[in-house]
């Protein structure tokens, strides 16, 4: 880890003094969004050897002009594993997404990723990939993963060549940790759930899906939680990080049944603002799943940095503000399914932004790989 940074750190010094400031987006904060059409994919498509599905992470490259979605897949139905594809649309029509290849993520030791059913032969970890981004100075990727707290596996950020093969891992804090042992770090199924790079490049987002052990509660039909949001820099030095508030759990399931609500993806808008999607599941009696999704925009300015608070139960900060951006409940689709991925598009002929979702759809008959696009439409304010 240690001679990954030494050695990563001059050429990263030498593009970054070559690189000008990526585009903040000054002009989102305070936006409101239209909608302009959905696409979807087949179940269980097969591509290139593979099956395509659990696509809970997209970005785009403005250099390239390619997007990347990630598959959640732990290594069971084929390798983990990310897609290039082409999106199709303009400020009319969404038209169409087509996948142009796809890349296996690679271990340190070069090898791919085992499944549950290799790992105790191959070793290895199994992965749980939620999130993945180019890299702004140069097209490599950075993803990150859960971990499972129940095998021992642990979350991280690691970061990738852009046909996957292992460049060096984020270094996190103890706090980020899985401790089968006790209840402390990270919750199970709701650690490292968001990334996003700063709008200058040099650092970037990192966010929870739900509170850690030590902060309190994870979110219940009563009650909401703070889940946090970190930023580092390149090298995985922690330079700020703040509580996210999310809410209660907006929907109650049937009798006997799951709900939940967490942090499934941000995305930077400048240097103090955010979007987050809150994405809530509820189980019926047939233990089907409903989804309720929200976009936040989220805004640390006058926050509490809380990186040196051990636990946020009982704590006194002052959290994230968040203004609601838009209920997609409200869209009225035939089915709105898992959102966990979201990224920047190309802007439109008007010069607005788009923001593009993605859904996972957890490999169910039940549910669906759905794409929706946005335009981004600026506040009037001046």
């Amino acid at each position: 880890m240690k001679g990954w940074r030494w050695l990563l750190a001059p050429a990263i010094a030498i593009a970054l003094a070559g690189c000008a400031d990526l585009p903040a987006r000054p002009h989102a904060v305070g936006a409101s969004l239209r909608f302009i059409g959905e696409q979807r994919l087949a179940w269980r498509l097969p591509f290139q050897g593979t099956v395509v599905g659990g696509l809970s992470g997209i970005d785009y490259s403005p250099r390239s002009g390619q997007w990347i979605m990630e598959s959640d897949d732990r290594s069971e139905l084929s390798p983990a594993r990310f897609y290039t594809a082409a999106l199709d649309y303009d400020e009319n029509a969404f038209r169409g997404v087509r996948l142009t290849g796809v890349h296996f993520f690679r271990q340190p030791d070069g090898s791919r990723y085992p499944g549950l059913a290799t790992v105790a032969a191959a070793g290895g970890e199994v992965p749980d990939i939620e999130t993945i981004r180019y890299d702004p100075l140069d097209d490599s990727i950075w993803y990150g993963s859960e971990g499972d707290r129940k095998l021992g596996f642990q979350p991280f950020v690691r970061h990738a060549s852009a046909d996957g093969r292992h460049l060096g891992t984020l270094p996190a804090p103890d706090m980020f940790r899985v401790w089968p042992r006790r209840e402390y770090g990270v919750r199970n199924n709701l650690a490292f759930e968001g990334l996003s790079f700063a709008p200058d490049g040099r650092s970037l987002w990192l966010a929870m899906e739900g509170p850690l052990y030590q902060d309190g509660a994870a979110p219940t039909i009563t009650a909401g939680a703070h889940a946090r949001i970190s930023r580092f820099d390149r090298d995985g030095a922690l330079l700020a990080q703040y509580a996210y508030p999310l809410n209660p759990i907006p929907h109650a399931p049937a009798p006997g049944r799951l709900a939940d609500n967490g942090l499934s993806e941000i995305l930077a808008i400048d240097g103090g603002h955010l979007y987050a999607i809150e994405r809530s599941g509820a189980q019926n009696a047939g233990g089907e799943f409903s989804f309720h999704i929200r976009l936040y925009e989220m805004d640390v300015t006058a926050a509490t940095d809380v990186a040196r608070l051990p636990a946020l139960q009982n704590a006194g900060y002052v959290a994230a503000r968040k203004r609601l951006v838009l209920d997609l409940d409200s869209l009225r689709l035939p089915k709105l399914d898992n959102i966990e991925g979201m990224a920047w598009g190309p802007p439109l002929a008007n010069g607005h932004d788009t923001l593009v979702f993605i859904s996972d759809d957890n490999f169910s008959r039940d549910e669906v790989t759905q794409l929706l696009l946005f335009e981004v439409i600026p506040s009037r304010k001046p």
